[in-house]
């Protein structure tokens, strides 16, 4: 499976490579915005690793060209990881986040998630769960055909679970993840409240979920089934 990585920090690209080809990817590396325009224009991958912030532009001008030509999955590495890019880079359609510094295996976990849940994507990019639908080229989510608003720490709250589908995520791991709108690390009483208020909008029955499960003494799962 082939994987393109955007990244400067040669250190970081030669780190990302080693582990990505040890689980069996080919790895394909540009370092700057123009090498890496004129590779996606050519080819195509599984999966785009795409650094934000480049010496001659944004990975975000990467991952516009990408959407254009299709669907693909999309991560972002940034060190920025305030409200503002991560509302920007869910609009054009990127799949996930992970701040620098990051732990490898947490980001190939992330990689097969991604990847695993765009197989039960449908064409045009919607993910499908019970009676939701995650849209997640225009960052929104319909209940029984209805939009349900949802803020962007709850967006992203919600994409971070789903995700990891299938695989149950501490309150240590998502507050590692999830940040305030004013680039602050949420406590854990305040997840707590964006676990309610997202429940409270997705969830048929908030106080029996079927969804968003805890799991007594380990965390948060939403079901791979």
């Amino acid at each position: 499976m082939q994987i393109f990585v955007l990244e400067d920090d040669s250190a970081i690209a030669l780190g990302l490579s080693y582990a990505l080809e040890g689980e069996g990817y080919a790895v394909t590396v540009c370092s700057t915005v123009k090498d890496a325009l004129e590779t996606v224009e050519k080819r195509d991958f599984a999966l785009y690793i795409l650094d934000l912030t480049l010496p001659d532009g944004s990975g975000y001008d990467v991952c516009r060209a990408i959407k254009q030509k299709g669907d693909f999955p999309v991560l972002f590495l940034t060190a920025f990881d305030d409200e503002v890019n991560v509302v920007m880079g869910l609009e054009l359609g990127a799949d996930d986040y992970i701040s620098k510094p990051f732990r490898v295996k947490e980001l190939q976990a992330r990689i097969k998630s991604v990847l695993r849940r765009y197989k039960t994507e449908t064409p045009d990019g919607t993910v499908l769960l019970r009676n939701l639908e995650i849209r997640t080229g225009e960052a929104k989510v319909y209940k029984n055909g209805e939009e349900i608003i949802l803020t962007a720490m709850e967006y992203r709250l919600l994409l971070i679970l789903l995700n990891n589908r299938g695989r149950v995520l501490s309150r240590t791991a998502l507050l590692e993840n999830i940040w305030d709108v004013d680039g602050d690390f949420v406590n854990d009483n305040t997840l707590t409240v964006y676990i309610k208020r997202l429940r409270d909008k997705i969830e048929d029955e908030p106080d029996s979920p079927s969804i968003i499960k805890t799991v007594r003494g380990m965390g948060y799962v939403i079901a791979d089934d």
